[in-house]
C-alpha cells in the first residue's frame, strides 16, 4: 500500500444546512416517478421546481438542474448540472438535493456532476437532438417554456456533429463563423445558416434541433428554412429575411473554430484511494494503481478512483457510515481541488452493487453480486440473456442475435470452409484433408460461408503464426483485401493471433484444430525432426476443442487437462486428475488425428518410466486442484473513431443504439472478448487505418491489463453478423438496405428550395418570406397531396394498405425529399458500384442525379 496521503481540512458538508433542507423538504420527492423515463428539476430559491417536458434540453447558464433517468431495467442515474454563471449557493443546494434524492431512491443510483460544456456521454445521450444553453436563469424571469409562444428573438450557435450544443449568442453577423451552423429564431420562423466549412452530418443535426424547437416549443407551427453559406444567392428570400434582422452580411466572416474540447487527462495511471475521516479532516490514502482488482474495495469504507485525471469516481461501501456516504460528492470535489484538476472534471458517485459499466471496465476482472460461477458458464451482460454451456439450435441463434453475441457464434459452424496458406507472398490452396492444421511459421486465410435468412454471409479469418515473417503477415493482409474485393466487400474480417482463436474459429474445424508451435505445412518442406512432441488438448465437444503444441517437458503438464505425448514408436494419452469424461473423449478423438501410432492411456500418477524419459525427466508441474473460474462481467462499450474535425479522435457513445453507428466514421465496439471495428460506407481509409492502430493501443494501455492479442473483427456497414448485431437493442437489418429495393425514379417536386426532414417526421416547411410566412408556391404544395415527404422506412417494402394516407403506391419515390433521397443513396453507393455496367447505366438514366 502506498504511503501517499492527502489531508483536506473542513471539507465535510454543512450539516446544519443539510438538516434544514431535509426537514423543510421532506415532501419534495413525493412526485418523483419511479417508472422509466426522464425527469428534470431546476433549483429555485432552495426549492426543486419541475421542468416541463417541452423544455427538456434547454439549460439556463445561471442555473443548476437535477436530472433523474430511470432505465427500463429500473436502474437510476442522477445528474446535477452546473451552469457556467450559477452561484455557489445554487451549486451547493443542487448537490444536497442529489444526496437527498439518492437516499430517497434507496442509495442505489449512480450520481454524476455535469459542468456546462463538459457533459458526460451518458448525460448527452438523453438529449438526442442536442443541448441548448440559454442566457440568464430563474432570477431573470424564467418559469417554463410556453408552447406556441412566438415573442422570441435569438441566435443559436450550433456546434458538434454527434453531441450537439446550441449556445445563445449576440444576434449579429459578428457571432458567425465559416465552420459552424447558426439558427436565427424569431418564433414563427427559424432560419438555419450553414457555414461553408460545415459538413453534412452537422447540417442534419442542426435541422433535427431546429425541428425539435419547432415541435416542442411552437406546437409544430414555426416555419424552417435553410441557407447554405457561400451560396446565399440560391436562397434570396431567406437572405432578405436574415439581412432584415441582422443587417447587411459582411464580406468576410470569422474563420472556423475547433469543436475539440481540450484533453484534460493526465499522463499518470489509474489509481485507487481510500477515503476516511480523521478528526474532522478528510484523509485520502493511495491504495493501488492499475491494474486494479475488485478485492481492494472494502464494504466498510469509501474509495476514490482517479481515472488518469479525466474523471473521478467515488465508490460507497454498503457498510460505510451515513456521513461518509452523504459526503461522497463533496469529497470528490475536494479531491479535485487538491489535485489541481480542472473544475470541469467529471465526477461519478456510486454505491456498492450499483457500479457503472465504465467503473467495472477499469478493473482486471469483476464479479457482480448473484453472478453464477463455474467453468464454462456465461453470465447476464446488460440486456443479453443468460445461456448455458452446451448444444444450441442454429435457428435460435439466427432468431435471437443476442444469443449469438453472447456465444460469439454466428451459427453452428456447419457452413462451408476454404483455407489458403501464404506461400511466396501469394495464396496457395490447402488440401481439405489437412484443414485444421496450423503451423506457427505460416499465415493462413480461412473463408467461412453460411446462410442467414436465405442470404449468403462470409467471415474471413486471418490467422497469423507466432513465427511467421513480417512479410508473410503483410502479405496475408494484402491477400485478405483481394478476397474481400472478390466477394464485393461482404466478408467480415477477423484477425486471429496464434493461440487466441475465437470460439467460432474452433467450431468450424469440428474438434480437429491443431496448432503446431513452429515449422510449416507447405508441400515439399520437411520440418526438423523432434524426439518427442507434446500437445495440450482442451475442450469438451467438437465445437470448442483444440490441441496446442507445447514444450515437451514435464513442466508443461497440468492436472486440469489432457495431453498427448507423441514419440517415434508410441503415443501416450495422459489424463490429468482434474479433467472430466468429456475432455477425455475429445482427447482420444484428437489423438487419432495427431498420431497413427499405438496409443497408450496413462492416468496421472501412474506414468511409466518411458513417459518421463521422453519428457527429459520427471519434474514438477501445475497440479493444483482446478479452481472454478469466474467469467468477467463487462457491458459492451461503443466508441466513434473520426477524423471529421481534422484530427483523429475516439469518443465514447453512451447508451448506444443502431442509430449511433455513423456511416461517415469507423466505430469501435468493445465486448471484452472481442473488439469490433465497424466500417461506415462513407468513412475515410485513413480513419480505418487509424482505428486499427487505436484499437491495438486501446488494448495495450487498458487499465484492466487486457490481452493485447484480443481478436479484432472488421465489420462493414450492411454486412453485420449476429455476433455484432446482438449487442444492439432492436437491430433493424433493413436500415441500410432498403434502397436496394426502391425504384430509383426521382421526380423533382415543389417550388423554391425544398427542405430537410428528420427521421420519421415531415419535411421542414418551405422557406419563409420576409414576413416569416411561406411562399405562395410552397403553400399550394402544402394544400395539395403533393409535396409531402416521409421517412423511407414508411414507404419501402410496404403494401398499398400499409402506406401513409394519400401516398400513390405507384409513385412512392415522389414522397422522398431530395436530400433524404441523396443521403440514402450515398449510403449504398458502394453497392451501386458493384453492379454490372449495364445496370449502373440504366439506374443513372432513371435517377437523373448521379
Amino acid at each position: 500500500m502506498s504511503t501517499s496521503i492527502y489531508e483536506l481540512v473542513n471539507v465535510q458538508p454543512k450539516e446544519s444546512l443539510f438538516s434544514r433542507m431535509m426537514n423543510e423538504n421532506n415532501n419534495a420527492f413525493k412526485n418523483v416517478r419511479r417508472k422509466p423515463g426522464l425527469q428534470i428539476w431546476t433549483v429555485n430559491k432552495m426549492q426543486m421546481d419541475p421542468v416541463p417536458p417541452q423544455a427538456f434540453g434547454n439549460f439556463f447558464e445561471g442555473d443548476c438542474y437535477i436530472v433523474l433517468y430511470v432505465s427500463s431495467r429500473q436502474s437510476a442515474d442522477i445528474h446535477y448540472w452546473v451552469g457556467r454563471t450559477s452561484s455557489q449557493d445554487e451549486q451547493g443546494a443542487a448537490a444536497i438535493y442529489v444526496t437527498q434524492l439518492d437516499e430517497y431512491l434507496g442509495g442505489s443510483p449512480v450520481q454524476y456532476r455535469e459542468v456546462q460544456g463538459y457533459e458526460s456521454p451518458r448525460f448527452r445521450s438523453y438529449f438526442k437532438n442536442g443541448l441548448i444553453y440559454k442566457k440568464g436563469g430563474v432570477a431573470s424571469g424564467f418559469n417554463h417554456v410556453e408552447t406556441n409562444a412566438y415573442n422570441v428573438l435569438r441566435l443559436l450557435h450550433v456546434k458538434g456533429r454527434k453531441d450537439v450544443t446550441a449556445t445563445e449568442v449576440e444576434v449579429s453577423w459578428s457571432s458567425f463563423n465559416k465552420g459552424d451552423i447558426f439558427l436565427l429564431d424569431i418564433g414563427k420562423a427559424i432560419v438555419q445558416w450553414n457555414g461553408p466549412q460545415s459538413n453534412r452530418r452537422e447540417k442534419l443535426k442542426a435541422v433535427l434541433l431546429a425541428q425539435d424547437i419547432r415541435d416542442r416549443e411552437r406546437g409544430g407551427r414555426a416555419q424552417i428554412g435553410v441557407v447554405e453559406g457561400g451560396d446565399e444567392r440560391s436562397s434570396p428570400e431567406l437572405m432578405k429575411f436574415l439581412t432584415t434582422v441582422l443587417g447587411p452580411k459582411p464580406a468576410q466572416l470569422k474563420e472556423a473554430t475547433s469543436d475539440d474540447v481540450p484533453d484534460s487527462a493526465q499522463k499518470n495511471s489509474v489509481r485507487l484511494y481510500h477515503v476516511y475521516d480523521n478528526s474532522g479532516n478528510l484523509v485520502i490514502q493511495e491504495v493501488a494503481k492499475q491494474p486494479l482488482t475488485q478485492d481492494l474495495l472494502k464494504s466498510s469504507d469509501c474509495f476514490i478512483l482517479d481515472n488518469k485525471g479525466s474523471s473521478v469516481m467515488v465508490w460507497k461501501g454498503k457498510k460505510a457510515s451515513k456521513e461518509e456516504r452523504q459526503g461522497a460528492m463533496n469529497r470528490a470535489l475536494s479531491y479535485i481541488k487538491a489535485k489541481k484538476y480542472p473544475a470541469s472534471t467529471t465526477v461519478e458517485v456510486m454505491a456498492e452493487g450499483a457500479e457503472s459499466a465504465i467503473f467495472k471496465h477499469l478493473f482486471k476482472s469483476w464479479t457482480d453480486r448473484d453472478q453464477t460461477q463455474g467453468l464454462g458458464t456465461t453470465h447476464n451482460v446488460g440486456k443479453i440473456a443468460k445461456v448455458d454451456d452446451g448444444k444450441f439450435d442454429v435457428m435460435e441463434l439466427h432468431a435471437r442475435p443476442e444469443l449469438a453475441a453472447q456465444y460469439r457464434m454466428v451459427d453452428d459452424a456447419s457452413g462451408d470452409v476454404k483455407v489458403w496458406c501464404i506461400e511466396n507472398l501469394e495464396l496457395a490452396e490447402i488440401d481439405p484433408k489437412t484443414y485444421g492444421q496450423f503451423y506457427g511459421g505460416d499465415c493462413y486465410l480461412v473463408l467461412y460461408s453460411y446462410k442467414r435468412a436465405g442470404q449468403q454471409q462470409y467471415i474471413l479469418y486471418m490467422w497469423q503464426g507466432r513465427h511467421a515473417t513480417s512479410d508473410e503477415i503483410a502479405a496475408s493482409a494484402f491477400q485478405a483485401v483481394n478476397i474481400d474485393n472478390k466477394y464485393n466487400g461482404a466478408p467480415v474480417q477477423v484477425r486471429v493471433v496464434m493461440g487466441k482463436e475465437p470460439r467460432h474459429f474452433l467450431a468450424i474445424f469440428k474438434g480437429k484444430l491443431i496448432i503446431f508451435e513452429g515449422g510449416t505445412g507447405r508441400p515439399g518442406v520437411v520440418n526438423p525432426a523432434k524426439d518427442a512432441r507434446l500437445f495440450q488438448v482442451r475442450g469438451t465437444n467438437e465445437l470448442n476443442t483444440k490441441a496446442t503444441e507445447v514444450v515437451a517437458r514435464a513442466a508443461s503438464l497440468s492436472s486440469n487437462d489432457v495431453f498427448l505425448l507423441k514419440t517415434d514408436n508410441i503415443s501416450y494419452l495422459w489424463y490429468g486428475k482434474g479433467c472430466n469424461g468429456d475432455e477425455r473423449e475429445m482427447g482420444k478423438a484428437m489423438s487419432d488425428v495427431l498420431s497413427r501410432h499405438e496409443k497408450r492411456v496413462v492416468m496421472e500418477g501412474q506414468e511409466p518410466a518411458e513417459f518421463w524419459i521422453a519428457l527429459g525427466g520427471k519434474g514438477s508441474y501445475a497440479s493444483d486442484r482446478r479452481f472454478e473460474r469466474e467469467e468477467p462481467l463487462h457491458s459492451p462499450r461503443l466508441f466513434e473513431c473520426s477524423n471529421q474535425t481534422g484530427r483523429f479522435k475516439i469518443t465514447e457513445v453512451d447508451d448506444f443504439a443502431q442509430c449511433d453507428l455513423d456511416e461517415d466514421d469507423v466505430m469501435l465496439l468493445d465486448t471484452w472478448e472481442e473488439l469490433f471495428l465497424w466500417i461506415g460506407n462513407s468513412s475515410y481509409e485513413y480513419e480505418t487505418k487509424e482505428a486499427l492502430n487505436s484499437a491495438r493501443d486501446y488494448l495495450r494501455t487498458h487499465p484492466a491489463g487486457r490481452d493485447p492479442d484480443t481478436p479484432i473483427v472488421f465489420v462493414k456497414q450492411g454486412y453485420e453478423p449476429p455476433t455484432f448485431t446482438g449487442w444492439f437493442n432492436a437491430w433493424d437489418p433493413h436500415k441500410w438496405s432498403d434502397l436496394k429495393n426502391t425504384k430509383l425514379n426521382k421526380t423533382p417536386v415543389g417550388g423554391g428550395g425544398g427542405g430537410y426532414r428528420a427521421p420519421g417526421g415531415p419535411l421542414t416547411s418551405p422557406p419563409p418570406n420576409k414576413s416569416g410566412m411561406s411562399s405562395s408556391s410552397a403553400s399550394s404544395l402544402s394544400s395539395s397531396g403533393a409535396g409531402r415527404f416521409f421517412d423511407p422506412e414508411l414507404l419501402v417494402n410496404k403494401t398499398p394498405d400499409e402506406l401513409p394516407e394519400g401516398v400513390d403506391p405507384t409513385q412512392k419515390e415522389d414522397y422522398l425529399s431530395d436530400l433524404d433521397f441523396e443521403n440514402l443513396l450515398s449510403t449504398t453507393r458502394a453497392d451501386f458500384q458493384r453492379l454490372p455496367k449495364w445496370r449502373q447505366n440504366d439506374l443513372k438514366k432513371k435517377a437523373g442525379i448521379f
